[in-house]
């Protein structure tokens, strides 16, 4: 192997502060991992990696050979060698590309080609030359695949062979689109998709049904010649296989496992994607750990407690020596000293009262007393996140007195079916005949409706005036789940953030107008708490963005006297919970609570029975949050805590 392309000579990689640096190594890895704080840092690091080949080569009179991904993993990665490009000078004109994989069939201009994507995000804004780009054709004729297959292989061979490869990882495991069952031996080949990877790619499509069933891709082959392979991977959904593929056995069912036979691969994560790697899950397992941390001690004593399937205080010191925590006891011991600290600590997460309890004595309880009632103000990325995620909380806070309003940011338009437009069209022209009101001007627009959605086809936007209906019909039924649960009409507040409404499933990236929308609403309210969805990896990426736009407006106003007073908590969607070890707020909610949230979230009808865009999990949200939080409160009852019907989480920001 050319020297130029080890780990040793690439530079980048080492002059990031990691979270879990390579020396830390754990035994269960068989492949190198680096984790990095955010995405950012991820992206960073890679897009450096690229650059500094791309010079080495420019240098020796090389052309550089990239083997380049998909997908929403490496867009920042693409943003940064634009970025660099631009501002840089970084020459892309000895570079010569050759993309993983295409849907088939696809046209190129489609809304959902892999050559459109490329475009979009890297070719058409740097200096690389057409010639030297080479994406899979999704338009080939079916009887011409297998020679275009091997030549595309053959074009790889010819170029010099890919100096970098680089790859996302597919909630199945595959990279590229070898899927479960493709073999270390596969060429570039046609392959049929599994059906996650349909699921998963459904909101791209606008529908499981549009989805194209099969794909060209590189083959495991093809991507392990590559004399430098590096998978990137981020969000808590793509932990459970990131683990499978780094510490599992090299297998078929995870193709992504066989870079475990690469001599040359790394994985870079970030953090919550990382989240299930023993190093991190348990690093009590494969290092000595600080255990002054009383959330690693929690974390520990918790994992403890499953294990060994047992409360707190019926924990032993041969539990703990037994499963790797005999340091702990020698630091930190008796075990009975241990469980007590750990059982205090858990139990005074537990609250009926999560906008404080008035004249309560409050130094041990997650949320303080005064002041009494409390303004809040509950983000909502959807308009059906917040009784999805905190129905219960939300109408506690009312019972008990607190101002409480909810911002709903984004319309959640796309998400609407077009028969529920048709259903209030409906209404409106029966309406209008009923009651002998002028119906003329609606029944045009009816028709106008009709015509717009019968013949639109699959990816193509929602006409104007579809999609305020549709956007309309979400505000309608976020309304009626706060008049449900006694929020006043005047505290429901619709920002309508313009990097949503596109109309189409990608979104525009945040802007200032954005941020200047939730500034706004925090200088009128003045709230004393705040809500938030903290998912790190919702499917949509919408949560992610609502987030980072709440994040920025508190920091531009953290100086004003009413935010230093401010708490901010944050909850999860439908689609996760937060590990018990790092909860700081556990609000109980009994069964006549449950089933009250349960109806605010019917009153979102458009969204029952089946979601637009469902996933792989095709139970109803209501069933998604209220299995999520049984089990919460399962968790609760198995520590040793009292047993209560459901439990909602909330970690606070500080």
């Amino acid at each position: 192997m050319n020297a130029i392309y080890t780990k040793s000579k690439i530079k980048g990689l080492d002059n990031h502060k990691c979270i879990a640096p390579d020396k830390n190594k754990s035994s269960y890895e068989k492949i190198p991992v680096k984790i990095f704080s955010d995405y950012k840092e991820v992206s960073k690091a890679v897009a450096e990696e690229i650059a500094s080949l791309i010079k080495v080569k420019k240098e020796l009179g090389q052309m550089a050979v990239l083997g380049l991904a998909t997908g929403s993993t490496p867009i920042s990665v693409y943003a940064e060698l634009v970025r660099m490009h631009q501002e840089e000078g970084l020459s892309f004109e000895n570079v010569i590309t050759f993309n993983l994989d295409e849907y088939y069939p696809m046209a190129p201009q489609a809304l959902q080609s892999y050559v459109l994507f490329m475009h979009a995000h890297l070719f058409d804004h740097i200096d690389i030359k057409p010639e030297n780009i080479h994406i899979p054709d999704g338009t080939i004729s079916r009887d011409q695949i297998t020679e275009y297959c091997t030549n595309y292989d053959l074009e790889i061979e010819n170029a010099g062979g890919l100096d970098i490869q680089i790859l996302g990882i597919g909630r199945t495991g595959h990279i590229g689109f070898n899927e479960p069952g493709s073999e270390i031996n596969s060429p570039t080949r046609l392959i049929s998709l599994d059906y996650v990877t349909i699921a998963d790619a459904a909101s791209d499509f606008y529908g499981e049904e549009f989805v194209p069933t099969r794909a060209i891709t590189m083959g495991i082959a093809t991507i392990l010649k590559a004399k430098r392979v590096i998978l990137m991977a981020l969000g808590e959904g793509k932990a459970g296989i990131i683990q499978k593929a780094i510490e599992g056995t090299v297998t078929s069912d995870v193709p992504a496992s066989f870079l475990q036979k690469h001599n040359n691969a790394l994985f870079i994560l970030d953090k919550t994607s990382s989240s299930e790697l023993t190093k991190v899950k348990t690093p009590w397992l494969t290092d000595i750990c600080d255990w002054n941390d009383s959330r690693l001690l929690r974390r520990a004593v918790i994992w403890l407690c499953q294990k060994v399937q047992k409360p707190i205080l019926k924990l032993t010191d041969r539990d703990y020596g037994s499963h790797g925590m005999g340091d702990l006891i020698a630091e930190k011991g008796p075990s009975n000293r241990i469980n007590i600290e750990v059982f205090n600590d858990l139990q005074r997460t537990i609250t009926g009262w999560p906008g404080g309890k008035p004249n309560a004595e409050d130094t041990s309880r997650p949320e303080r007393a005064l002041p009494y009632p409390k303004r809040v103000l509950v983000f909502s990325p959807h308009p059906d996140d917040d009784v999805i995620s905190m129905g219960g909380t939300l109408a506690r806070l009312v019972v008990q007195g607190h101002d409480v309003s909810v911002a709903y940011q984004t319309t959640g338009s796309i998400a609407v079916h077009d028969d529920d437009v048709f259903r209030y069209m409906d209404f409106v022209t029966e309406f209008d005949e009923k009651f002998d009101v002028e119906g003329e001007a609606s029944m045009r627009l009816y028709k106008e409706t009709q015509f717009a959605i019968q013949s639109k086809k699959p990816g193509d936007v929602d006409s104007l005036v579809v999609q305020e209906i549709k956007s309309m019909i979400r505000k309608g039924e976020a309304k009626a789940a706060c008049r449900f649960i006694n929020i006043p009409k005047q505290n429901v507040h619709f920002l309508e953030m313009p990097f949503y409404d596109t109309g189409k499933i990608v979104k525009n990236k945040l802007s200032d107008l954005d941020i200047q929308l939730i500034i706004d609403l925090l200088k009128q309210v003045k709230p004393h708490q705040i809500y938030a969805a903290g998912d790190l990896s919702d499917p949509h990426g919408t949560h992610r963005v609502c987030l980072d736009a709440i994040f920025k407006a508190v920091e531009i106003l953290k100086n004003e006297e009413w935010m230093k007073e401010c708490r901010i908590w944050l909850y999860r969607g439908a689609w996760q919970e937060w590990d018990m070890g790092d909860i700081d707020m556990a609000v109980p909610i009994s069964p006549d609570e449950l089933m009250l949230k349960r109806k605010a979230i019917f009153k979102h009808q458009s969204q029952k029975d089946k979601a637009l865009f469902p996933g792989v999990d095709q139970r109803e949200f209501w069933q998604r949050s209220e299995d999520r939080n049984r089990t919460t409160a399962s968790l609760y009852n198995l520590v040793g805590m009292a047993e209560y019907e459901a439990i909602e989480a909330f970690v606070r920001w500080k």
